[in-house]
């Protein structure tokens, strides 16, 4: 067994930041300007309207910059997760090159303008146009756009794209069901939902998926799209998949591949040959980007030749030698984000998948196979954890959901509370599962091809210590954790509005009230 790491997270008592400083404390101290300078520009006051010049000082904290950068610093030391070994399952946790962070930075990219001239800037548009041909190498589709904030809006862009579609062909009203399956992520039936369709969702069954005779139940002249994961959230592949895409299309619908689980079949299955018209990938996920919490997600979205009159503008096309913008089109659905969405990602993700190369892709899906299986073999011998659909002795290629139901019965420690243990470790909460939960006690590992076998090991001795504990000192499990900055936090309140702030002023209001009836 893998030595468990003696950790202990770092504990400063730190004020909010606003609460912190002294009168005078300057980060940098702006000199007068030169008199000739001053001569001809007039006072800084008066540059600035009337209008939009403050009656007073900014309440702002005042600080030396080296007491700023130890605040965030010990913040930063106190932060909970993504810090140790993460197998964070249908996320694709990878490492972000520190070069493509620095690139996308650089005040050449940061700073442009969507709006320039296309003259200055056709080194970013060739990026942007080179990776579209990329993703479209990958997926067998005809073109990608990369507007969309995350997976949840690319799946909505499929969404309006289906309504744009139909429209087209005077069938909007008639076909207003979109089919999806409850082990799909849940933007699928929610994004339709958004964009105003009827949803009929599939049940699991006995294979792990749903059957292509409930698919053919469902499907009708009312049927817009099918949205699906393939594999689901179980990390099952279904195998009637191209059967499915058939169906759909028989009875005049759309075919969306939900393709966040792509890491483990890079080069090896491309979405258009399995017969459907549009797909996603995920480059906060798969390519290399950063995921940010949410914040500079792109969810690429990628369709067929019937399609593409229906994407949202702008494009970047070829014309010879230069690039060049295409702003408007007829049957555009128009924007889903401002401009072209988060193009420095989109940056990061070229440059993480040039950097790979064709060869390096394929051997990434190896070692997350590799490391999958590997870690579902010691998995299912740790006491108290169970696989999904046991019964089921297919493959699974990148990601696999278990449950600890077993411990749970037996001990009373949850998943939860295993979660909050395993932070003590220095290793990060495992995932669990989307809701609805479909498997009771849920977790969701995946290695990806970052992790090394001894960080797979160490995550597994870890949990399988914790399970142990559970059974022998439960009570050390359920009040963990223990080593970390902050002990449990009750949330039992956490949809109170009382109980936070999210600004500056709720947070003194809040306290003055407090103090007051205390």
């Amino acid at each position: 067994m893998t030595r468990l790491p003696d950790y202990h997270a770092a504990r400063w008592d730190e004020p909010v930041v606003m609460e912190m400083g002294r009168p005078g404390r300057r980060a940098t101290v702006i000199e007068e300007a030169e008199p000739e300078v001053a001569a001809k520009v007039g006072a800084g006051a008066d540059l600035v309207p009337e209008g939009v010049r403050r009656q007073a000082p900014p309440a702002l904290p005042e600080l030396s910059e080296f007491e700023v950068q130890r605040h965030y610093l010990h913040l930063s030391q106190m932060t909970l997760g993504m810090m140790g070994v993460n197998l964070f399952g249908t996320c694709t946790m990878k490492y972000n090159p520190r070069l493509n962070e620095h690139v996308a930075a650089r005040p050449w990219l940061a700073e442009i303008h969507p709006e320039q001239p296309e003259e200055s800037i056709q080194g970013l548009l060739k990026i942007l146009h080179d990776f579209d041909l990329m993703l479209r190498e990958l997926s067998g589709m005809a073109r990608f756009v990369f507007q969309p904030g995350g997976g949840a809006d690319a799946a909505y862009t499929h969404a309006c794209i289906t309504r744009a579609y139909h429209a087209a062909r005077g069938e909007l009203e008639q076909r207003d069901e979109i089919i999806t399956t409850i082990q799909a992520h849940p933007c699928n039936a929610a994004t339709a939902a958004a964009a105003g369709f009827k949803v009929i969702t599939l049940p699991i069954e006995e294979d792990g998926y749903a059957s292509v005779e409930a698919l053919e139940a469902a499907v009708s002249d009312r049927t817009a799209a099918l949205m699906v994961n393939n594999p689901d959230d179980m990390g099952i592949y279904n195998p009637h998949i191209r059967r499915w895409t058939d169906i759909v299309h028989e009875a005049g619908g759309l075919a969306f591949y939900d393709n966040a689980n792509f890491n483990g079949v890079m080069t090896r299955l491309r979405a258009r040959e399995l017969g459907f018209d549009a797909c996603m990938y995920m480059l906060h996920k798969t390519f290399g980007v950063p995921k940010g919490g949410g914040g500079p997600a792109v969810g690429a979205y990628g369709c067929s030749e019937e399609l593409v009159e229906f994407l949202p503008r702008p494009l970047v096309n070829r014309e010879g030698d230069r690039y060049t913008i295409e702003h408007d089109a007829p049957k555009s659905v128009g924007r889903v984000r401002e401009y072209w969405g988060n193009a420095q990602q989109v940056v990061k993700a070229y440059s993480w998948t040039r950097a790979m190369g064709a060869e390096g892709l394929r051997d990434a899906a190896d070692l997350s196979v590799i490391g999958l299986n590997y870690m579902d073999q010691r998995l299912r011998k740790v006491k108290g954890v169970t696989r999904s659909h046991p019964h089921i002795d297919v493959p699974r290629l990148e990601m696999c959901r278990y449950s600890i139901e077993q411990v749970t019965r037996d001990t009373g420690v949850t998943v939860f509370d295993i979660q909050n243990r395993m932070v003590d470790y220095g290793v990060d909460a495992f995932w669990l599962a989307h809701e609805p939960w479909l498997l009771p006690e849920p977790f969701t590992p995946e290695p990806g091809e970052l992790w090394s076998k001894e960080d797979i090991d160490l995550w597994i001795d870890v949990l399988e210590h914790i399970i142990e504990e559970a059974y022998t000192n439960p009570e050390i499990v359920k009040t963990a954790p223990h080593n970390q900055a902050l002990r449990q936090v009750d949330g039992s309140r956490v949809n109170e509005p009382d109980q936070w702030a999210t600004t500056w002023r709720a947070y003194q209001r809040k306290a003055e009230q407090a103090a007051a009836s205390a």
